[in-house]
């Protein structure tokens, strides 16, 4: 456990209230719809067409197909816009691994990155039941914490949302590999498969996360703050490790200090980004302090355009 896995902000054991929390699943729900009715987002449904796709035919454009589906070849013969027809082989389910461990209690500036996890996964669940996919939840830490397997509906994605917010878990610590080696054993069709994690102490992943890209497409969406990578000049600081409650009092004002805390933290992003591009495995980096809209704006848009190729 290195230093940067210190932080300060320990884990809150206040529950909430049942009205506070039915505040905040409408919160989240309609933040979410707002999201997925932007002009600027284009076709989230090419989220959930990565795999499983035939060339059917080429027919002429109309208004609000995608500008990646131009067939140029077609168009520049007959001199008029055509665009590819797609056939999709079998639908996905779609499952949300998240991570729920104490690290994730944690933020400073923009929220708690529980938080944000939290409004991507209800976005991603919305946009899931847009498409007509059944949805599922994985709540881990070291343990499985919840798991409902996926389904369709409206009600589906409210219950998911309940869930998310209203949901204390039990262990602290973090066990991705149980958690991926859990996802592999219940998913019993194709699906597309989202971990959302701040990947703390992702080491020895190699095995179970190939496992379960060999047969679902998997996407991780790196949880941070922007704290763990710079920290800021201030002194003598005691942080505290919420998952294990280790103490350690540290000397920010050293730059010395705070450069080696922030090599520690880019090391680890490499490690992640090595492990999961041996996998396969497409990453998307979240900050508390950055809009995610406009991250996971632009991966719809790197999916819609691979498909199209």
């Amino acid at each position: 456990m290195s230093l940067l896995d210190l932080f300060w902000r320990p884990r809150s054991s206040t529950l909430k209230s049942r009205e506070l929390v039915a505040h905040d699943v409408r919160r989240l729900e309609l933040k979410s719809r707002r999201f997925m009715d932007s002009p600027a987002l284009g076709p989230y449904e090419s989220l959930f067409r990565g795999h499983g796709i035939e060339f059917s035919e080429v027919r002429l454009y109309q208004p609000g197909d995608p500008f990646q589906a131009i067939d140029w070849k077609v168009t520049a013969r007959m001199r008029t816009p055509y665009v590819k027809r797609f056939v999709e082989e079998r639908e996905l389910a779609v499952l949300l691994m998240i991570d729920v461990s104490a690290s994730n209690d944690f933020g400073t500036r923009g929220g708690l990155k529980r938080d944000l996890a939290s409004e991507v996964a209800s976005v991603l669940a919305l946009a899931a039941m847009r498409s007509g996919d059944p949805i599922g939840l994985l709540l881990f830490s070291d343990r499985i914490e919840r798991y409902v397997r996926p389904a369709r509906g409206r009600d589906r994605n409210l219950r998911l949302l309940y869930d998310l917010v209203s949901f204390e878990p039990e262990g602290r610590r973090t066990d991705l590999n149980l958690a991926l080696t859990t996802a592999a054993r219940m998913l019993s069709v194709r699906s597309l498969v989202f971990v959302i994690s701040d990947f703390v102490n992702a080491t020895d992943l190699v095995r179970p996360m190939l496992a379960l890209a060999a047969r679902h497409d998997v996407i991780a969406i790196d949880i941070s703050d922007p704290a763990e990578r710079e920290l800021p000049e201030s002194g003598w600081v005691e942080f505290e490790d919420p998952e294990v409650g280790q103490r350690a009092v540290v000397d920010l004002s050293n730059p010395a200090v705070r450069k080696d805390l922030s090599d520690q933290a880019r090391a680890r992003d490499r490690e992640v980004e090595q492990l999961l591009g041996r996998c396969h495995v497409d990453l998307v980096r979240l900050q508390t302090n950055r809009p995610y809209q406009s991250g996971l704006a632009a991966f719809f848009a790197a999916r819609g355009r691979r498909r199209f190729r």
